[in-house]
């Protein structure tokens, strides 16, 4: 039987502080689908084929930590056409702390940072989200 991986045990290497995230989400891949239309078929249905590939942008959640401005200063790295692009490696660990399942983005950018609301009537940790974009992830088992 197979054996199932838990989701809530993992680490990521962003470049940036080696500090823990509490989510990462919006790891996925899609392909557009291409019909070739060809009159010699009798029912005129299309042929389907693959065509570009799409990677989804992925979104970091991380407490804020004192004194750690790192997700902002990477945003700041953008200008008009040119930005500090990262290869980012997120990996599921198992019990041993070991890498079983391994994510790797590859040159990828900050779109997007948000900053969670302040509440004084409330008494949470305030979170950090950074966006990012990326031009490939691949997924292997380490």
């Amino acid at each position: 039987m197979s054996e199932f991986l838990q989701g809530h045990h993992f680490q990521v290497q962003w470049g940036g502080a080696r500090i823990g995230f509490q989510e990462i989400s919006g790891l996925r891949v899609r392909v557009d689908v291409v019909e070739v239309h060809d009159g010699s078929f009798v029912d005129e249905s299309p042929i389907k084929l693959p065509g570009r590939k799409h990677f989804g942008n992925i979104t970091l959640r991380r407490g804020i930590v004192k004194r750690d401005n790192e997700f902002f200063n990477w945003w700041n790295t953008i200008q008009f056409g040119e930005v500090e692009r990262r290869d980012i490696v997120i990996s599921l660990l198992n019990e041993e702390h070991i890498p079983t399942l391994v994510w790797k983005i590859r040159n990828a950018f900050p779109v997007e940072i948000v900053w969670s609301d302040l509440r004084a009537s409330q008494s949470q940790i305030a979170i950090e989200s950074l966006e990012i974009a990326c031009e490939g992830i691949t997924v292997s088992n380490e």
